[in-house]
């Protein structure tokens, strides 16, 4: 892990340095999320209970290696749902294929989380409904992008997650011994999580492991951008086909226009 912030810091500070360069400080931007987004799937393989994880590390290995897993992750810590089975309806709605776009969904969209990335990052051939291919132009997609001056959510926590000694390898087992009792499946929100954090970090503090910059705002992280436990949760990218989305939007047209739909 302290390879890896590092590698997200490096992808961070020269992102600053390209601020002229619009979309090539995007790119490295993005690319320090996602890197940071990494420690968050590692941490979740510790906060995962023993029993579980023999179950689970294969697929959670699959998402640290999985461009839209840790871009979910990354856009994980802005949400705030009431509970796991609300955040796994949070994450399906991030891995769809494609989607509707529009008033009344008359534009069929790739996938969001993934034509961010990618659009931005790459210059390519884009099919476009009703008006066949074109080249796609990553400049188009930031004409009124402003670079931010502070780095990514999930940057600051990674490196608070750091500063508090949960790098080191008691910190991951004390993290891991936390965590490991309470399964989280359904119901389980951030009364629970809020509760094992406290913990976590009385017992980090209590066998010195923080680190001497490391200061309450570093703990106030945790509380507020940690993202529930995602250890239960799928994000492998939904097939949705062109059917159900052309019957979508039917449905939709006919709601607009105030009749019914067969």
């Amino acid at each position: 892990m302290p390879v890896i912030l590092a590698s997200a810091h490096g992808f961070w500070q020269a992102a600053r340095e390209l601020r002229e360069h619009v979309r090539e400080a995007v790119v490295l931007a993005r690319l320090a999320e996602e890197e940071a987004a990494k420690v968050l799937i590692l941490m979740d393989m510790a906060r995962c209970p023993g029993p579980l994880l023999a179950s689970r590390i294969g697929d959670m290995v699959k998402w640290f290696y999985s461009h839209l897993a840790r871009l979910i992750y990354a856009e994980a810590v802005s949400w705030r749902p009431m509970h796991v089975a609300q955040l796994r309806e949070y994450v399906d709605g991030s891995r769809k294929s494609h989607d509707l776009d529009g008033a009344v969904g008359e534009y069929i969209v790739p996938n969001w989380t993934i034509f961010n990335r990618e659009g931005v990052l790459y210059g390519d051939i884009a099919a476009y409904e009703g008006e066949g291919t074109r080249w796609n132009d990553p400049a188009d997609l930031i004409h009124d992008f402003s670079f931010p001056e502070r780095p990514p959510t999930v940057l600051k926590l990674a490196e608070a997650m750091s500063l508090l000694g949960m790098f080191s390898l008691r910190g991951l087992e004390i993290t891991a011994e936390t965590w490991a009792t309470v399964e989280f499946k359904d119901k389980e929100s951030f009364r629970e999580a809020n509760a094992l954090t406290r913990t976590l970090i009385e017992r980090l503090v209590a066998e010195k492991l923080p680190a001497d910059p490391a200061e309450q705002e570093h703990a106030q992280l945790l509380f507020a951008e940690w993202p529930l436990p995602m250890y239960h949760l799928d994000f492998r990218l939904i097939q949705v086909p062109l059917e159900d989305l052309k019957n979508e939007q039917n449905r939709l047209l006919a709601q607009e226009m105030g009749g019914d739909y067969y």
